[in-house]
């Protein structure tokens, strides 16, 4: 049974799946973090945990029966380990073992393809692609536009080309997606030679999940999806929103880094760039500061003293002001962007909510369409209530928008892409 290991390496961690290339069934999964530890004296251990999915012991109960007899219900196994991962390379062979000692093992389910989520494409990428000597070369290039992510995408390829050196390996770029947006949509209004010398225009990112949750959309409510207006709402740690009209994106919250847009965890999103000068200058903050400022020391944890929604919302309820003010600031900026996008679309008629918050926040879905009434959007309060696994309707009978909440899957997306390029 063949198999494609998805891979998304971190600068200190890296997660994988291995789907079935077929059934697209998850046979493992795995997070391994603290890479860069080392032994000795107060070195760190680095921590993997990996899981093997019921879907893989039905298969292999299966395959001992010799044929599909029905096998008794299984829960996923997680076994963990613990040893020094001084980099990309180890935490391959970590990987690697915990295949062969915990399974599924690689010779009975061997990977076709190798998918890589890669952060930042810029321009040059609009499509997955096949990876090369050049395509590392063009992913390192653009590294200057996504220092914290690019490189530590690019030591991943490396150690995976390594590691499986006889398969294709396929990079999925969150930024493609985006690559349909107008040049009314992705230009900045800045001196026009200037941000062609140092690519500065909006990429947008998140790319791998809107598509993914666009398509699933249209899919589950069986209508085409070149007919539908929709707008996606991935809210994690991460956030960003994307107007998309016949499956293509047309607009999107982020820009040239992850940095713009929705109010995040610890980044701030929108901001005037005249409050940067007005820090240099009275608080003598360096380009450091001020960049360590923005992405890790904003957001609800600047506002609130916590990066997670569900302590922003304990603290909404114990009536604390900074989790008050940090509520209402995130659900402002959700609802000024949905009005954009309205008007952008003229009109929509789907809106989804996907990623952390997205998907288990009921109250963030609630409050961010409370005033969109005037544009047929009517949320059902207890669908919106319920919990569910599987994407589900939360808006009324009556609405003329439907809302959904779409659980994301951006391994599947990446396994998917990686297979048609494989195949090709």
């Amino acid at each position: 049974m063949s198999a494609v290991l998805v891979v998304n390496s971190g600068s200190s961690s890296l997660k994988y799946q291995l789907l079935d290339a077929d059934t697209e069934e998850v046979l493992a999964s795995g997070l391994i973090e603290r890479i860069g530890s080392s032994t000795g004296a107060g070195g760190d251990q680095g921590i993997a945990t990996h899981t093997v999915t019921s879907a893989a012991f039905r298969r292999a109960e299966s395959a001992l029966a010799d044929g599909p007899a029905a096998a008794p219900t299984v829960l996923d196994a997680t076994s963990t380990i613990e040893r020094a991962i001084p980099d990309h390379s180890a935490a391959f062979e970590v990987m690697l073992d915990a295949f062969a000692e915990y399974g599924p093992t690689l010779d009975e389910h061997p990977p076709v393809a190798v998918g890589h989520r890669v952060v930042h494409g810029g321009a040059r990428f609009f499509e997955p692609t096949l990876i090369t000597p050049l395509v590392e070369i063009n992913i390192d290039e653009l590294s200057v536009l996504a220092p914290l992510h690019n490189p530590a995408n690019l030591a991943g390829i490396r150690a995976a080309r390594k590691a499986f050196p006889d398969v294709p390996h396929v990079a999925v770029f969150d930024t493609a997606f985006h690559q349909t947006l107008a040049p009314a949509a992705f230009t900045y209004a800045i001196d026009a030679a200037l941000a062609e010398a140092h690519r500065i225009r909006r990429y947008g990112f998140h790319g791998t999940s809107h598509k993914f949750v666009s398509e699933a959309a249209a899919a589950y409510l069986d209508r085409p999806l070149d007919e539908l207006r929709q707008i996606v709402f991935h809210l994690g740690n991460g956030a960003s929103a994307t107007a998309i009209d016949g499956g293509r994106s047309v607009d999107t919250s982020m820009g040239l880094t992850p940095l713009e847009g929705l109010v995040m965890g610890t980044r701030s999103g929108d901001l005037d760039p005249a409050v940067l000068f007005h820090l240099a200058r009275r608080a003598d903050m360096s380009t450091g500061d001020l960049d360590d400022l923005l992405n890790k020391r904003s957001g609800l944890l600047g506002l609130a003293g916590v990066s997670d929604m569900r302590d922003i919302q304990a603290g909404v309820a114990r009536g604390e002001g900074a989790a008050t003010l940090a509520w209402n600031v995130y659900i402002h900026r959700i609802r000024a962007y949905a009005g954009a996008y309205l008007a952008q679309l003229g009109g929509v008629d789907v809106i989804s909510f996907t990623a952390g918050v997205g998907e288990n926040a009921p109250d963030v879905r609630a409050g961010a369409l409370a005033t969109l009434g005037f544009a047929g959007i009517e949320i059902d309060h207890e669908r919106n209530a319920a919990r569910g696994r599987g994407i589900r309707v939360i808006s009324t009978d009556a609405s003329r928008v439907t809302v959904l909440v779409v659980p994301t899957n951006e391994e599947l997306e990446i396994a998917r892409q990686t297979l048609d390029v494989a195949r090709a």
